[in-house]
């Protein structure tokens, strides 16, 4: 009759652990429900229910890391692309993301969908691939907006990657090529300019000190002797000539 009693007393025990005591770690968080009410938020530690009276929820508070899956969007330059994007965020106040949404981990991946189509049908393509950190910001903004009445707080969106058309590819690589032409041919014009002004410098100082073209021309005549060449032209200055030409006429 003892034997059995110590028996009996023995299964009691354990389940009143089994249902009575729970133990939640540092990251999780438990919403205990009393009579189908919430009564408070416990943990982390060891927790102790009150049976068949009692239940709870357990909740994690770490960071998650959500992938959102590729999109279908039309920019508002009429540009189909596919936008895939990742969102990290967590849970701040546990009791609303039990009380206040169903599933808040499937409602902030929806809610990432379609506020990523939203968002991004409003810019042009040019602008999402010149500016993604304000578009990153700008989604943060709304999804943390409408996620916060849910105990949830969004730390960081990223769009990850953009696939664009082929046709749209190949019409942005030629765009790329003729902007680099244009600025290949600013670039020698201007060096032209700057080499006319130089010359026209250097003609003003000549004019004033005739014996500087003396020099030169003997200078571009020892150039040119040090090059390896059978045939050599030698300049003739004009100006060797003039007292020639005034006493012919």
């Amino acid at each position: 009759m003892g034997f059995s009693f110590g028996i009996y007393l023995t299964a009691l025990v354990v389940a009143f652990f089994f249902f009575c005591v729970k133990i939640l770690n540092e990251y999780e968080r438990g919403v205990v429900f009393r009579l189908g009410r919430v009564i408070e938020t416990k943990g982390p530690g060891l927790i102790i229910l009150i049976p068949v009276i009692d239940t709870m929820i357990r909740v994690d508070l770490r960071t998650v890391t959500l992938d959102v899956p590729p999109q279908d969007v039309i920019s508002r330059d009429n540009v189909t692309i596919k936008v895939n994007a990742v969102v990290y965020f967590k849970v701040v106040a546990p009791t609303k993301a039990v009380v206040e949404v169903e599933n808040f981990l499937m409602a902030t991946s929806k809610l990432a969908q379609t506020t990523l189509r939203s968002v991004l049908g409003q810019v042009e393509l040019d602008e999402l691939l010149a500016s993604r950190e304000s578009i990153n910001h700008r989604l943060q903004t709304i999804l943390e907006s409408q996620t916060e009445p849910w105990g949830v707080k969004v730390t960081h969106v990223e769009v990850k990657q953009i696939d664009l058309p082929a046709e749209m590819q190949r019409a942005m690589a030629r765009q790329a090529e003729a902007e680099r032409e244009r600025r290949a041919k600013i670039i020698s014009a201007e060096g032209e300019l700057q080499a006319s002004q130089k010359l026209g410098e250097a003609a003003a100082i000549m004019a004033q000190n005739p014996i500087s073209l003396q020099l030169r021309y003997l200078q571009t005549i020892r150039e040119m002797s040090s090059e390896h060449t059978t045939n050599t032209i030698i300049p003739f200055p004009i100006d060797i000539i003039k007292p020639f030409l005034k006493s012919m006429e």
